[in-house]
């Protein structure tokens, strides 16, 4: 199998240097070339035809959002973005994530071993999966412009970490739907496509996207930017209501928790559950627990399995499935795999879920 071939683009040495060593850790990746700024990389790749690009946003001679745009324009591929995990920093890789760009990872630290290790492992699977993603879904994302987040130091938990399997419970039909979506890697864009589909109308919608904490507040000004209903990162208590999205704030899980006649959020700062916090799965099966056949769970582009058992709870609580289909996601490793445990309704291309959401709304009123 020939090796992935990746450019590292960053106008500090140091920042160079740690990542061409993280990279040489896996025999799956080479190195073919570094670059200090845009210029020297266009020349690189040109003369290096990379897989995969790390790309810094600060940088001189031309900034990483003005040569991102430039590359999904001219020569699309898949690029993971090498940020600071703040809120300054989150805006602009939330605009490089609009552009086209495939994931994000922190800028590495000089930290312990440990951290680091678990650094490496984590960036060196997000260029692998880069690798691995739909140009063509990056590309088109970045065509209609003209949200994997940092993993925990923690081992992988289920969502039973946080709130305990329970049996299906028979929940009688109402008009008041909920709908809850949960999305990873390429989601923030596809998360924002759906909601803008949306009238005002609908019924709430919680989300769970993986995010770190310093981005949430972005994230929901950006999709509220798009939307017709309101948005806003969940608070503790708050009443779910029909208009509103509801975002699960990156360093809490969010569960859907019946209230007398209605339904409030809960936030809940237990382990990370499938390495994520938030995590989908423990968001499903809040939903599946105390909503039941009353919801619709909608799963998008993603790494990994987080919400896949969650989504399979929903189903046999009675509520609609929906997942991206395999050509609109720039991975499709969430919603496929729902798609394997056999308990998706629907496979829908991105563009055309909001119309699926309506539609089962309208049928079941």
């Amino acid at each position: 199998m020939e090796k992935i071939r990746l450019l590292i683009v960053d106008d500090s040495a140091l920042i160079r240097k740690m990542l061409t060593e993280i990279f040489s850790r896996s025999a799956e990746i080479d190195v073919v070339g570094t670059a200090p700024d845009p210029l020297i990389a266009r020349d690189k790749i040109k003369r290096l035809n990379p897989d995969v690009l790390t790309l810094d946003i600060e940088m001189p001679r031309m900034d990483g959002l003005t040569f991102l745009r430039n590359l999904m324009r001219l020569r699309p591929m898949p690029v993971v973005m090498v940020s600071t995990l703040t809120e300054k920093g989150a805006e602009a890789t939330l605009e490089a994530l609009r552009l086209g760009a495939f994931d994000f990872a922190a800028k590495p630290k000089i930290d312990t071993a440990e951290d680091l290790s678990v650094y490496a492992d984590e960036i060196i699977a997000k260029v692998k999966a880069a690798a691995r993603a739909s140009v063509e879904a990056l590309e088109k994302q970045a065509v209609q412009h003209n949200s994997d987040r940092i993993l925990d130091v923690q081992e992988k938990h289920s969502a039973d970490v946080v709130l305990q399997p329970a049996p299906a419970q028979k929940h009688i039909k109402s008009r008041e739907k909920l709908i809850a979506l949960g999305a990873s890697t390429g989601g923030t864009e596809a998360i924002k496509c759906v909601i803008a589909m949306l009238p005002e109308t609908t019924p709430a919608i919680v989300v769970a996207q993986h995010l770190p904490a310093a981005f949430s507040a972005s994230f929901a000004r950006h999709v509220d930017l798009a939307a017709r209903m309101s948005v806003a990162v969940a608070r503790d208590g708050q009443a779910i209501l029909p208009g509103n999205v509801y975002i699960a704030p990156g360093d809490r899980h969010l569960l859907v928790i019946k209230d007398g006649a209605g339904l409030i959020c809960r936030l809940h700062d237990g382990p990370a559950v499938n390495r994520h916090k938030p995590a989908v799965d423990v968001m499903f099966r809040s939903v599946a627990q105390n909503v039941g056949a009353n919801a619709i769970s909608v799963l998008l582009t993603g790494m990994g399995a987080d919400g896949a058992k969650g989504m399979q709870e929903m189903h046999e609580s009675g509520a609609c499935t929906i997942i991206q289909d395999e050509q609109s996601s720039v991975v499709w490793g969430m919603p496929g795999e729902a798609f394997k445990l056999g308990c998706t309704d629907y496979v829908v291309a991105l563009e055309n879920i909001a119309n699926q959401i309506m539609k089962q709304i309208q049928q079941e009123k």
